[in-house]
C-alpha cells in the first residue's frame, strides 16, 4: 500500500490499553507454551496497531506541522501515551515473570526480554503525568524550531534551507548567513532555555520517584542500554580526547591550508575545496534514480528494499513550507514499512539522506522479514546507527553515480566529517552527563560547561566575536539534547564500528557484505555488545580500540585525498 492510502484513524486509548492488560493476563496464568506464545504474538499486533496509528499521526504532522488536524492528534498522543505505556508495562511484567521464560527466549530471542525488563523499570503509574509533559515540550521545542521564517537572500528561509548559505563559496555571505541564523536563534533563546530547563527538572523528578539518584542510570535504561554504563562511555570519551582529537585537529588544518584561509573560523568550516564542496546538481527524481541505480548494483537485497521503498511512495524528501526540520527514517509496523523523511536542500547532505536514512530502512526491511515479533526489528540505539553509517562507506564506490565530476571530493570530505564528527558528539555526550549530574546548575552554569567543552573537544573552533555562540549556547540548535537524552553519544560508538566496515570493505568487499547483512538480520534480537561479537567487530570501549583503528583510517583518508 502506498503511504498516502494508509489509513489514519485516532485509536481508543482506553481499548487498546485493556486489551493489552488482557493479554498480559492471558500470558500470566497460561498453562502451555503455546498459549504462551499466543499471547505475545496478540499483544504485538494490538501494539503494531496502536503504533501505526501514532507513526502515521507523527510522520503527516512532520510534513505539515501547520496541519490543524494532524497538530491536534499530535496532542491527543502526547496526553494520552503514558495510559497506553501503563498497560505495555503490565504486559512486560507478565512476560518477564512468565513460567516459560526459558522456552519463550528461544522463541524469540533473550534480548527481547531484557528490553522488557529495562521498560518495566523504566516506567510507573506515578510517572504518566511527567511523561505526557515531557512530550509537550520536545514537541514544543521541534515546533519553535520550525516555526524560523529567516529573510536572506530574497527569500524566506527555514532553518534547513539555510544549509545552502553555510556552503556559500563567499565568505562574506556564509558569515552574514550565520549572522541571520543566530538572529532567529536569538529571538528564542529566552524559549529555549526555559524549555530545556523544564525538561532537565521533569526528567530528574521521573528519576527520583523511580528511586533513581539522578537521570542518567534512568536515560540509561530508557535507552535499553543493557551491557555498559556512564563509566564506560566515560573511558570511552577520554579515548576520542587521547586518539581522534588529534587527527581531527590536522584534518582541520590541513583544510584551512586547502582553501587559504589562516585564520578559519566555525562558518569556514563546511568549506573543504576552493571551487566549492561538491554538488550533485540534480533533482529530487535525478537523485533517486541514482539511489536507484546503487541499491540495484549493490546486493540483489538492496535492489528489492530499493524498488519497495518506491512503489510504495515511503520517502517524503524535499523541503516544503511548516515541514519539519532534519530527518529521520521509522517505522509503520502494520505495513512492514519503513519510511524516510527528510529535507533536500541541494547539498552533499540529500546524497547522506539516501545512504544513511536508507541504511536504517534496509535494515528494518530486512529485519522484518526474519524476526517474529516487531519489538526487536530495531536493536538498541547505538547498533542502529550502524546500519545508516556503514551504509554510507558501502557507497563509496558508487558515488559516481550521485556525482557527476565531484565523487572524489565527497569521497574524502565525507570521511573527513566523520572523523571529525566523533569529538562533537563525544562534546554533546559530556555536556548531557554534566547536566543531569547537576540538575540544580543553573542556566548560565550550563552554557559555561558548554564552552569549556568546546575548546577541550573542539580546539579548532572559532566563532568570530559571535556573541550568541560564545557565551555557549550552540548546542540550543542540537535538537536530540532536547528531544532524546543521551542518544546522541550513539552515533559516536556507532562510527567507529562503521569505520571498520570501510576498513574491511577496502580488504574485501564481498566478506564485508556478508557480515553487514549477518547484522541487519540480527536486527535488535541481541544487544549492542552482543552484536558486535557475532559479527567479529571491535568494541569501542574496549581500552586500545581507537588506538588502532585511528592510524589505518587516516591511511585511508589520505589514499582518498583530492
Amino acid at each position: 500500500m502506498k503511504f498516502n492510502d494508509m489509513k489514519y484513524e485516532r485509536p481508543d486509548v482506553q481499548e487498546a490499553a485493556s486489551k493489552l492488560v488482557e493479554q498480559a493476563e492471558v500470558l500470566k496464568n497460561s498453562k502451555t507454551l503455546i498459549e504462551a506464545k499466543e499471547a505475545i504474538v496478540k499483544a504485538t499486533e494490538i501494539g503494531d496497531h496502536f503504533g501505526t496509528m501514532a507513526t502515521l499521526c507523527s510522520i503527516r504532522n512532520s510534513i505539515n506541522t501547520v496541519d490543524e488536524f494532524y497538530e491536534k492528534e499530535m496532542e491527543f498522543f502526547d496526553e494520552n501515551m503514558p495510559v497506553y505505556e501503563n498497560a505495555s508495562s503490565k504486559f512486560s511484567k507478565a512476560l518477564v515473570e512468565s513460567k516459560f521464560r526459558k522456552e519463550l527466549e528461544k522463541i524469540f530471542s533473550k534480548q527481547y526480554f531484557i528490553q522488557n525488563e529495562l521498560r518495566m523499570k523504566s516506567f510507573d503509574e506515578k510517572i504518566m503525568g511527567d511523561l505526557t509533559e515531557e512530550a509537550k515540550l520536545c514537541t514544543e521545542y521541534s515546533k519553535l524550531l520550525a516555526s524560523a521564517k529567516i529573510e536572506f537572500d530574497g527569500k524566506i528561509n527555514n532553518l534547513s534551507q539555510m544549509t545552502v548559505y553555510a556552503n556559500h563559496l563567499d565568505r562574506k555571505v556564509r558569515k552574514a548567513a550565520e549572522l541571520k541564523r543566530v538572529e532567529f536563534m536569538e529571538s528564542i533563546e529566552n524559549k529555549v532555555d526555559d524549555l530545556y530547563d523544564k525538561l532537565v527538572k521533569v526528567r530528574t523528578q521521573m528519576a527520583k520517584k523511580l528511586g533513581y539518584e539522578n537521570f542518567i542510570e534512568f536515560g540509561y535504561l530508557r535507552l535499553g542500554r543493557s551491557d555498559y554504563n556512564a563509566k564506560d562511555v566515560e573511558r570511552y570519551r577520554k579515548q576520542v580526547l587521547e586518539y581522534v582529537v588529534p587527527v581531527a585537529k590536522k584534518i582541520i588544518e590541513q583544510q584551512a591550508k586547502r582553501i587559504q584561509i589562516e585564520d578559519i573560523k566555525a562558518y569556514d568550516l563546511p568549506i573543504f575545496y576552493l571551487d566549492g564542496n561538491p554538488k550533485h546538481g540534480k533533482t529530487k527524481n535525478e537523485l533517486v534514480n541514482s539511489a536507484n541505480q546503487f541499491y540495484s548494483s549493490l546486493s540483489k537485497e538492496t535492489k528489492m528494499f530499493f524498488e519497495f521503498m518506491q512503489t510504495h511512495e515511503l520517502m517524503d524528501l524535499e523541503t516544503k513550507p511548516n515541514k519539519a526540520g532534519g530527518g529521520y527514517c521509522t517505522m509503520i509496523a502494520d505495513y512492514k514499512s519503513p519510511f524516510i523523511f527528510s529535507n533536500f536542500n541541494g547539498t552533499m547532505g540529500d546524497v547522506d539522506v539516501l545512504t544513511h536514512e536508507a541504511g536504517h530502512a534496509f535494515e528494518a526491511y530486512t529485519a522484518a522479514q526474519y524476526l517474529p515479533v516487531s519489538d526487536i526489528y530495531w536493536p538498541t540505539l547505538e547498533a542502529c546507527e550502524i546500519h545508516s553509517m556503514s551504509m554510507e562507506f558501502f557507497a563509496y564506490p558508487f558515488m559516481d553515480f550521485f556525482f557527476e565530476t565531484d565523487a572524489k571530493k565527497y569521497r574524502y570530505k565525507h570521511l573527513s566529517e566523520a572523523i571529525t564528527f566523533i569529538p562533537y558528539g563525544v562534546c554533546v555526550d559530556e555536556f548531557q552527563h554534566y547536566v543531569y549530574k547537576n540538575p540544580e546548575a543553573t542556566i548560565q552554569m550550563r552554557k559555561a560547561k558548554w564552552h569549556e567543552l568546546e575548546q577541550l573537544y573542539l580546539p579548532w573552533k572559532n566563532y568570530d566575536g559571535i556573541a550568541y555562540y560564545e557565551k555557549g549556547n550552540y548546542w540550543h540548535r542540537q535538537g536530540h539534547i532536547f528531544s532524546s537524552a543521551f542518544y546522541y553519544i550513539d552515533y559516536t560508538l556507532a562510527q567507529v564500528c562503521a569505520f571498520q566496515f570501510l576498513l574491511m570493505d577496502h580488504e574485501n568487499h564481498e566478506y564485508a557484505w556478508k557480515k553487514y547483512y549477518e547484522l541487519c538480520k540480527l536486527g535488535g534480537s541481541k544487544s549492542f555488545l552482543e552484536l558486535l561479537d557475532a559479527i567479529q567487530l571491535k568494541n569501542p570501549f574496549e581500552p586500545g580500540s581507537l588506538k588502532e583503528i585511528m592510524p589505518k583510517l587516516e591511511k585511508v583518508l589520505k589514499d582518498l585525498e583530492v
